[in-house]
């Protein structure tokens, strides 16, 4: 255990280490290492390389709060960890180091892990951003239930299944085996119950890539720990203020969070210290992005807007990083998760913004989620689905990521439920929940912003979803048609046969909302004609349409390119609605030209030329 540091009595001059970087550094012959503690008198690091002696090797102060030595004979892969000696504490300060890369199950032990590694002839180019389909993933029990070696399998199923982008809840070192991964306690190591190495992500990135899947990683600026920081972050060097949490926290009314301990945005080390993480993963890692979770309250004490609690430094912080970012990668994507709703979010810096690339949608999810899930279908408000599919952000709808799923709202531990369980709650393999729940789905897909869905949301996982739980895979056997339905969708999202360009575009017109009978429909472009313009026909009622006239913008065949109540999908649904329209000239709600649908009770139509 590192607790059984020995000691030795003679101790040579240190030195500065002349290498550059942070923790541990590999150079040839040996291991810098450098550590940030400005309250410690002493710093040492016994490791495998000095038979874990308390006091073999001292680091050098270098007048700034750092400390640094160069190692010879030090080697990748051992084990080591820094002793800090206060002079208020009688004995030494224990410490992992807050930059480990790897550390073992304890999380005592950091291990030196070198940055290299085989990339190949690896190249891969970002999607453009209005073209992704996001997959949000939990490593533990995506990985669980697949009992494949590794962390991240299954990536020829993903790339089946047509998404270009997965979203991996966080994967920092955190206390225990099982977590949802916001309890980050380790920022820079990979989570050992997840991966015995970080080359794991690296190969996760590799794969990916060569699938043709961008990967997003979600990362806890917000706060650390709650548990788990005893031994690496929390009173690293020994001071803090008012019962607080040390030099990388704040230590009066600003520290608490009701999730963990807020780091000090105000502290230039601090800030330093987490830009160097969300780099790390982009450029070390190769990662396409980053989602930085609850960024309100990164800007503001009590998470919320308001002009109270307001955080300046968290502001200035959150801009600082985003530029950094947009000066290394300008084509990686940052996504905040903000849920205000507020456009100074993804405004450029330069005009005062934070600089983000896109934020969560809050303002799709809620007004879709309760015309999805309303008990009557009087319940059910067209005109906030209308709003809702209007929603962006500075004019873009693709600074938006919009969902019908996501972690939060599916999570046992927040008292949700997934969304066919919210529908038809202990029947969610009924007919009204499959039916409403694909209704989302293709209301997900044919709506303007980035969509992203949840595992196992796309063969009807039901019930909560649990951090602990393995997904079933058996339901993917069992609902075959409702994955084979996401999948088509996800194609026609993506223009994969060049007949639905208008689903990537900007543009939508909202041209039919009928409140009384509960159908909507809407025309999708970029930049218009045939095989770009789309139309999207919901039908949120329960009730059969033989012949439905809606307006169109051209006249002419319009062929059905998907129809939700196709049997195929499911053996109980009806298999009507779904023929070839033909438009003519003569104006309805608001289009040149008019033409007749069938369309099925819960169903969506879409159509193009």
């Amino acid at each position: 255990m590192v607790a059984e540091l020995s000691t030795v009595t003679s101790i040579a001059a240190p030195q500065p280490s002349s290498h550059s970087g942070m923790g541990a550094i590999v150079y040839p012959g040996g291991v810098a290492f450098r550590v940030w503690a400005p309250f410690a008198a002493q710093v040492f690091v016994g490791g495998d390389f000095n038979n874990w002696s308390g006091d073999a090797n001292p680091l050098a102060s270098e007048g700034n709060g750092y400390w640094s030595v160069d190692v010879p004979g030090a080697q990748n892969g051992q084990k080591y960890c820094y002793a800090i000696h206060n002079p208020n504490y009688p004995d030494p300060l224990l410490r992992t180091d807050p930059y480990a890369r790897s550390v073992d199950d304890d999380h005592d032990k950091a291990t030196i892990l070198a940055s290299d590694y085989d990339w190949g002839d690896h190249h891969f180019e970002m999607p453009a951003w209005n073209e992704l389909v996001i997959y949000e993933l939990h490593p533990g029990s995506f990985r669980m239930a697949t009992k494949q070696a590794g962390t991240f399998p299954r990536t020829e199923y993903l790339q089946e299944l047509g998404i270009n982008a997965v979203e991996l809840l966080p994967i920092s070192g955190f206390p225990g085996d099982i977590s949802m991964g916001y309890n980050t306690a380790l920022p820079f190591a990979v989570e050992s119950s997840y991966a015995k190495t970080a080359t794991v992500l690296k190969d996760l990135a590799k794969t990916a890539h060569a699938a043709g899947i961008a990967v997003i990683l979600d990362v806890v600026y917000n706060h650390w720990g709650p548990m788990g920081l005893e031994t690496c972050l929390y009173r690293f060097d020994g001071w803090y203020e008012n019962d607080g949490g040390g030099i990388y926290f704040y230590n009066d009314w600003r520290r608490h969070t009701a999730f963990g301990d807020r780091p000090d945005f105000g502290r230039p080390e601090v800030r330093q210290y987490i830009r160097d993480n969300a780099l790390m993963w982009l450029e070390e890692f190769q990662l396409d992005g980053l989602r930085f979770d609850s960024t309100v309250n990164i800007r503001n004490a009590h998470g919320s807007e308001g002009p109270y609690g307001d955080l300046p430094e968290g502001w200035s912080w959150l801009q600082w990083v985003n530029n950094e970012i947009d000066a290394h990668s300008p084509w990686k994507i940052t996504i905040a998760e903000d849920l205000q709703n507020n456009e100074w979010i993804v405004k450029d810096t330069v005009s005062g913004g934070a600089g983000f690339d896109a934020q969560w949608g809050s303002s799709f999810y809620w007004p879709v989620h309760e015309a999805l899930t309303h008990p009557s279908d009087q319940g059910r408000d067209m005109e906030k689905v209308r709003d809702a599919l209007y929603g962006r952000f500075c004019g873009d709808a693709f600074k938006r990521i919009i969902y019908i799923e996501n972690h939060d709202e599916v999570a046992e531990c927040n008292g949700k439920v997934r969304l066919p369980e919210a529908i038809d709650p202990g029947h969610a393999d009924s007919w009204y929940a499959k039916k409403r729940s694909t209704l989302g789905a293709a209301l997900l897909m044919t709506a303007p912003g980035i969509p992203m869905i949840f595992q196992g949301q796309e063969f009807l996982a039901w019930g909560t979803w649990k951090d602990s739980e393995p997904m079933d895979w058996s339901q993917l056997d069992q609902f075959r048609g409702i994955h084979d339905l996401y999948q088509d969708l996800i194609h026609l999202r993506r223009n994969w046969f060049d007949n639905t360009r208008g689903l990537r575009g900007q543009h939508i017109n909202v041209f039919h909302v009928n409140n009384d009978d509960k159908l909507i429909a809407y025309h999708r472009w970029e930049h218009g004609g045939p095989g770009d313009d789309v139309i999207v026909i919901l039908n949120f009622a329960d009730r059969t349409y033989d012949s439905y006239a809606i307006g169109f913008p051209q006249e002419g065949t319009w062929w059905t390119r998907f129809n939700s109540d196709w049997q195929g999908y499911d053996a109980y649904f009806g298999n009507v609605g779904g023929y070839t329209t033909t438009a003519s000239w003569g104006g309805k709600d608001g289009m040149p030209c008019s033409g007749n649908v069938g369309i099925a009770p819960y169903s969506a139509l879409i159509l193009s030329q």
